[in-house]
């Protein structure tokens, strides 16, 4: 049963089948480049696609259940370590891309709450959502992906708590904490009207994300069927002792989110770059992407922007190197 939710029901492996027999009838060779990469790249966006739009109506209909008044409330209620926690937990049900979440950042802190706390929803929200879970689990296997969900919160705790610590306050904006916070309670919603939020959701984020998806999927198709498998082995595999670094540095200034940019993941990884390379990777371009940082900019002084990008891409590396050596344990 495991296998056939894994390869059949998240991984569509059945529509991979699918798609090639379609293309042979056309007399395409799928062990061709241009073959092969046509099948990925018309297997990964139908399937992408799909994946997309069911995750988004689950979690946006989720999120109709935690608006920013009743998030802001629930964090509240906490302090410390287990407030940092809550946050974090809360990023997983919250926008795909940093993008999004960095206006929920700016309320919860002109609502009072501790800057760590507000940090640690900051980096979670877009790195360990729960349509990266799932996603993960579709081309990765559901062992890797809770090993990254997991890791990912605990970047997300650690660096809430470092920028607690070092008391990053005056760093934010005067303008950010002292904007009117909405003090109103959620109106509450008919099912009606969750669902109708949910298909809106998906409508709005679809047209948002799906030019990345093309993007991620046309680049993962080039380096599934046209790098060389050595050259990716020897700048990205085991021989290389700076490729996570190197991964981490590449992925920034990069901007995607997670669906844009695990199709680039899959085809690095088949080509022999290490499992930890590959992720870190991915958690660089979904948390240190240039547009966010810019976005953030406006919020906080350069102090604790920096803090924020060193303590992310140092977490970062660091669970690179951690899922290099796990490796030879999960696969």
């Amino acid at each position: 049963m495991g296998a056939f939710i894994q390869d059949q029901l998240l991984g569509m492996k059945w529509l991979n089948s699918l798609i090639g027999r379609i293309l042979s009838s056309l007399g395409l060779d799928l062990e061709s480049r241009l073959g092969g990469s046509l099948q990925f790249f018309i297997y990964d966006v139908i399937k992408i696609t799909i994946l997309l739009c069911v995750l988004i109506f689950i979690i946006s209909y989720i999120q109709s259940y935690f608006p920013p008044e009743r998030s802001r409330k629930i964090l509240s209620r906490f302090d410390g370590l287990a407030a940092n926690s809550i946050s974090a937990l809360l990023g997983t049900v919250t926008p795909f891309c940093s993008c999004s979440s960095i206006p929920l950042f700016m309320g919860f802190s002109s609502a009072g709450l501790p800057v760590g706390v507000t940090f640690s929803f900051l980096i979670s929200s877009p790195m360990v959502d729960l349509g990266s879970l799932i996603l993960l689990m579709s081309i990765f296997g559901g062992k890797i992906a809770v090993i990254y969900v997991v890791f990912g919160l605990i970047v997300a705790v650690v660096g809430g708590s470092i920028i607690e610590k070092l008391g990053m306050e005056k760093y934010v904006e005067d303008f950010v904490k002292n904007a009117q916070a909405v003090n109103l309670e959620a109106a509450s919603l008919s099912q009606h009207d969750r669902l109708s939020f949910a298909k809106e959701q998906v409508a709005e984020t679809f047209k948002k994300v799906f030019p990345y998806i093309l993007a991620g999927v046309g680049i993962g198709a080039l380096i599934h069927n046209w790098i060389p498998e050595g050259w990716v082995t020897q700048v990205l595999g085991s021989h290389n002792p700076f490729s996570v670094i190197l991964a981490t540095l590449i992925g920034i200034p990069m901007y995607a989110d997670i669906f844009g940019s695990i199709p680039i993941a899959e085809a690095l990884l088949s080509k022999g770059a290490q499992l930890g390379t590959v992720l870190s990777f991915m958690m660089a371009v979904t948390t240190l992407s240039l547009p966010s940082l810019i976005m953030l900019k406006k919020a906080v002084k350069p102090q604790l922007l920096a803090v924020f990008v060193l303590i992310c891409t140092v977490g970062i590396i660091l669970v690179g190197y951690v899922f290099n050596v796990l490796q030879s344990f999960i696969f």
